[in-house]
């Protein structure tokens, strides 16, 4: 009855209110419905706890092909590995797995709570087990071949949201800083800057003329001194960039802010895919996730394991707790990277849903233990990707490690099933910290362990908000 009673809708509304009829079946249609919401609705002062139902519902929805999924037809790709018109498994027309096309719905990849259970809690926004994984550009495996390198793309675990909200506020803080320390150096040619924000360095600027910029000592961030702390390898500077992403490669949604209004630019017969506003609640309801937490009981050992953290110099690049100046995330449309305080049209406190504590100085502290800076993780881990420069492959962002406990496996491809697994394949420059680590008698190793088993995810429940 309800299928029914959405085509009797879907026929009662005006033409230009429906994306999809052409070869509409009896009975079906899109998933998202026709509730359809606008930019305008947001901007007019909607309700966060109706904001956040908008955006759950678009973070849930297993989007069906009137939706828009998937790409057109093959021959309409100037590139089969990326969003337009991707080659599909046994020419199905729906799925690939292999360069996206991989899910319906975001809940597929982020459903995980805690992994630490038996059997696992289940939750919206978690991780996923490597099933779940994405196999990110490659033109070329062979799984014949035994030698390394057998693949040209990149094998990522999907990370759990939890928190989200906090690191991105850090991330605009930190950019703000840095666009004015590239002033800075702009005002005072021939004198290196050095880039230090919130404790994390950033290495030297130097202008040499008043009008050029000397990037060749920056460090761990990209020569436009946007900090990105989304995605394994630092490429995106906020959720709704990442959503911008992740919609187009895995689903094959495409975003109006993407490829225009009122425009199939995938040719599959579907236009408007995926509406600002859309976008814009879904990136409103996963940076409202709740934070990890750390057990507030620690044993005696977990104490010790503390200390030992510190005494390795695992929170050199892990900094246990960085702080923000504000307690609000702000949220703009258009986004200018370079300049997070432009165009904002919402913002939310985040110790209302997302729990943050406060700080003295009226921001909030953020204990993701990261620094959000890229280093070199060494060969060992290094992607075999032909569409990055080669340094960049061995290069990721700092992994948080809040809630480290519940979301095995790990690494960004979920090579090591263990803690202890994981810290032996550092390399480059964490290097040193694995030596270290090796040379720990077993007790301080199981202390350690201990202390990082205090550091959980949030008891959010079965499916909880």
């Amino acid at each position: 009855m309800r299928a029914l009673f959405m085509v009797s809708i879907l026929l009662m509304l005006p033409v230009p209110a429906v994306e999809v009829l052409a070869g509409l079946q009896t009975g079906e249609g899109p998933n998202l419905g026709n509730e359809r919401i606008t930019q305008e609705q947001i901007e007019s002062g909607m309700p966060l706890e109706r904001l956040l139902e908008h955006g759950k519902r678009i973070f849930s929805t297993p989007f069906n092909k009137y939706d828009g999924h998937g790409d057109g037809p093959l021959d309409s790709a100037e590139d089969p590995r990326r969003p337009g018109g991707r080659p599909c498994l046994q020419n199905n027309g729906t799925f690939l797995r292999v360069n996206g096309l991989d899910a319906q719905t975001c809940v597929e990849c982020h459903f995980i709570a805690k992994n630490s259970t038996i059997p696992a809690t289940l939750g919206i926004g978690g991780v996923a087990g490597a099933a779940n994984n994405a196999i990110i550009l490659p033109s070329y495996i062979d799984i014949a071949d035994l030698n390394p390198g057998t693949m040209n793309g990149r094998f990522s675990s999907p990370p759990f949201l939890f928190g989200a909200g906090g690191v991105e506020l850090l991330a605009k803080e930190m950019t703000a800083d840095l666009q004015n320390l590239k002033a800075r150096a702009l005002q005072n040619p021939e004198t290196p800057v050095t880039l230090i924000t919130k404790g994390v360095e950033f290495g030297t600027l130097l202008s040499p003329d008043g009008i050029n910029l000397d990037t060749s000592a920056v460090r761990g961030i990209d020569e436009d001194l946007v900090v990105r702390p989304f995605g394994r390898k630092g490429d995106f500077p906020t959720v709704r960039q990442f959503d911008v992403e992740a919609l187009q490669f895995h689903f094959g949604m495409q975003p109006i802010e993407v490829v225009g209004e009122n425009v199939d630019a995938d040719g599959d017969g579907v236009e408007n895919e995926i509406r600002v506003g859309e976008l814009s609640a879904l990136h409103v309801f996963v940076t409202n996730f709740p934070r990890p937490v750390e057990q507030a009981a620690r044993n005696k050992r977990a104490r010790k394991g503390s200390a030992v953290f510190s005494e390795t110099g695992c929170d050199g690049c892990h900094i246990r707790s960085l702080e923000t100046r504000s307690q609000w995330l702000t949220y703009s449309y258009p986004e200018v990277l370079a300049d997070p305080g432009a165009n904002v049209f919402y913002s939310v406190n985040l110790r209302q849903k997302a729990k943050f504590k406060s700080n003295r100085a009226g921001g909030l502290v953020v204990e993701l233990f990261s620094d959000l800076k890229r280093h070199d993780m060494g060969s060992e881990l290094s992607d075999k990707t032909d569409f990055l420069p080669e340094a960049h492959n061995s290069q990721f962002v700092t992994a948080r490690l809040w809630g480290i406990r519940d979301t095995a496996p790990y690494l960004h491809d979920g090579r090591a099933t263990t803690i202890t697994d994981a810290i032996l394949k550092y390399g480059g420059e964490a290097q040193e910290v694995r030596d270290r680590f090796n040379g720990l008698s077993q007790a301080e190793k199981e202390n350690l362990i201990a202390f990082l088993y205090t550091l959980r995810t949030p008891d959010i429940g079965h499916y909880a908000e």
